[in-house]
């Protein structure tokens, strides 16, 4: 009678097993990116100075880019953001402050299906819309005034980016090891690297980053957790830097001192 309960609740268990992999899966899309497209011809209302950009990828991609001004005639240099996988520029431009009012102009741009930017949305085409947009900031900035920023989703993006072209420095705030870690890293029972379709693997950007890097990252980040970006950690040069935020949460960061006088120190 016992071996017949146990048998019913192993097959109950592998029941649900597979059938939150499939799950995982089939859904891993919408599980991962939230996107929020916004009409081409609804204007954009920001509170700071700002310049609307759209480049013509293909006859059905296009890439939307917002330019925010630095708060002085003659910015210092600009920031590339890669933000995060939320809606659209609109969800991460109250981060422009903190840049233009260092004299900074910051760059943010949509991903294919986010905000005004359209086309096909693969792993390639970030890296490709990542290698355009730096060039456009290239055409008016040196590249030792160029600063290579990701949030969350973005700090993949930006890390790939910064393996194969200089800036002054790559920051990542609250990043990943890899996409299949950050699943892994609440369902490690699962084989999410054959799974999960977009990798990004971090990880394997950051050991060809010869530029600086910084990376903050939250004690208390419930989105990525804080020890999945500390494996990344023994993989940083010397003199890089992993900034621990007690109690930092994935989106308060930028309300800490820690992240707020290292941004002194880098845009001084």
């Amino acid at each position: 009678m016992k071996k017949k309960i146990l048998f019913r609740w192993l097959k109950v268990l592998i029941l649900v097993y597979c059938l939150i992999g499939i799950v995982i899966y089939y859904g891993q899309d919408k599980i991962m990116f939230h996107p929020q497209p916004v009409p081409a011809a609804s204007p954009y209302n920001f509170p700071w100075a700002f310049k609307e950009v759209n480049i013509p990828y293909t006859k059905t991609s296009n890439i939307n880019i917002i330019q925010f001004a630095a708060k002085q005639p003659q910015p210092k240099g600009v920031v590339l953001y890669f933000h995060g996988n939320k809606q659209n520029i609109s969800h991460y431009a109250k981060a422009a402050p903190d840049f233009i009012n260092r004299g900074y102009d910051v760059w943010m741009i949509d991903y294919p299906g986010f905000g005004k930017s359209t086309g096909d949305f693969t792993e390639q085409r970030l890296y490709d819309w990542a290698l355009v947009f730096y060039k456009l900031a290239q055409a008016h900035y040196s590249k030792d005034s160029i600063i290579i920023y990701g949030k969350s989703m973005g700090t993949g993006i930006a890390s790939q980016l910064a393996t194969i072209r200089d800036c002054k420095a790559l920051v990542l705030e609250a990043p990943y090891y890899s996409f299949p870690s950050i699943i892994g890293s609440w369902l490690p029972v699962y084989p999410l690297n054959n799974m999960i379709k977009f990798k990004l693997p971090t990880y394997r950007y950051l050991q060809e980053v010869t530029n600086p890097v910084i990376i903050f990252h939250g004690t208390s980040d419930n989105t990525i957790p804080y020890r999945n970006s500390k494996k990344l950690k023994p993989l940083l040069k010397p003199t890089d830097e992993y900034i621990t935020i007690e109690g930092g949460k994935h989106n308060d960061l930028t309300g800490f001192p820690e992240y707020q006088n290292k941004l002194d120190s880098l845009l001084k």
